[in-house]
């Protein structure tokens, strides 16, 4: 590993491209349930899987390299090359300061959750093997500056723990999974202990499992009618603080960071403002509720500083650094989305790292993503 800007992005995006799974699943098999691009009536152009609509309908999601953050591109060739061909990422990257990218899908869902809402899981399978060895082929093989993550299936858990093993075996360094997955389909509980095979082989390989915000359709709210009119568009649905709150709490009350004292969390596009937060409730619960008498033998804020990563692109990192730890503060530009700190990252990070001290400044920006995804510095 090279560093010559001293930064690790851990939440970027890729646009997939419109033959991604058309050119690697088999037409005869799958027919128009293959994930593709369809024109609708208005002559706009949509991505499809089985019948289901993806993206809100739109063609991309790349609002941080649109002429207007508040559009979305509605034909392919709208979509800005840096969105989805790596030579031009690298260029943006380059232009930002930001030395290393840890990829996260589009078209997948921001979580992987895309497929994961599939009735057939057999197609769902399919279509995860396509990303993950595209991701590898046209992304980590164009440079080692990207750091490559697999989605998964999210049942059978048999085939759940069969595809993390084969995608990290292809060079994957992290597990992007949804967080909440009985929310796409009938599935156990995530919390269960149906699930702990696949947080052991997240051990026993060393890389971290990924959740990602945005992942679950019923913490979603309606944003206010009234704001369509200054946005010119339809603006997204919000899901961040319910959706934090409830991963973030069922890690610590499910025990599973008790019983996988390994395994290792980032809650990506988090913040820190709500961490602290929810860590102060947590641990107040905690008290009150005297659950070190039903055999936690951690706390919530100690299982989170043994065990997980806040991610953000836009806080003030000094009042929370102290409380969350540098150690588990992870750095990120959000690049392509509409929120993304692009193209005045280098001004964001001078802002938001006023009066922190250089030792923790270098391990938020560079020195826990290092670590966690097992970057060797020269």
């Amino acid at each position: 590993m090279q560093l010559k800007y001293g930064v690790i992005s851990v939440d970027d995006h890729i646009q997939e491209p419109p033959d991604l799974w058309t050119q690697r699943l088999s037409k005869n098999r799958w027919g128009d349930r293959i994930p593709h691009m369809e024109r609708a009536g208005d002559g706009t152009e949509r991505w499809v899987v089985d019948g289901q609509l993806l993206l809100d309908g739109r063609a991309g999601r790349a609002g941080a390299l649109m002429a207007d953050r508040n559009c979305e591109p509605s034909h392919w060739e709208d979509v800005p090359p840096a969105a989805y061909m790596p030579l031009e990422r690298l260029k943006a990257m380059d232009s930002a300061g930001i030395d290393y990218s840890v990829l996260y899908p589009t078209v997948a869902g921001l979580a992987g959750e895309t497929f994961g809402r599939l009735e057939d899981p057999e197609l769902e399978l399919a279509c995860v093997q396509a990303y993950n060895d595209w991701l590898i082929d046209e992304w980590a093989g164009a440079s080692d500056r990207f750091i490559p993550q697999c989605i998964v299936p999210v049942g059978p858990i048999e085939a759940t723990v069969t595809e993390i093993k084969r995608a990290i075996a292809k060079g994957h360094r992290g597990v992007v999974f949804p967080s909440l997955p009985m929310h796409l389909r009938s599935v156990p509980h995530v919390s269960g202990p149906e699930y702990d095979p696949v947080w052991t082989i997240c051990e026993e390989l060393n890389v971290p499992v990924c959740l990602h915000a945005g992942a679950s359709s019923e913490l979603q709210y309606e944003p206010f009618a009234g704001i369509n009119s200054a946005l010119g568009r339809s603006p997204e649905r919000g899901d961040a603080a319910g959706f934090q709150c409830l991963r973030y709490l069922s890690l610590f009350l499910s025990r599973v960071l008790l019983r996988h004292p390994r395994l290792r969390i980032v809650l990506a596009e988090s913040a820190l403002s709500w961490g602290m937060l929810y860590m102060e409730w947590a641990d107040h619960q905690f008290d009150h509720d005297g659950l070190a008498r039903e055999g936690y033998g951690l706390k919530p804020s100690e299982m989170f500083h043994r065990q997980c990563f806040l991610t953000s692109w836009f806080d003030d990192v000094a009042p929370f650094s102290g409380y969350v730890g540098a150690e588990n503060i992870l750095w990120s530009t959000n690049f392509p989305l509409a929120t993304s700190s692009w193209p005045r990252t280098e001004e964001t990070i001078a802002r938001c790292f006023r009066n922190v001290p250089a030792e923790d400044r270098e391990k938020v920006l560079w020195k826990n993503a290092a670590s966690l995804y097992r970057l060797q510095a020269d």
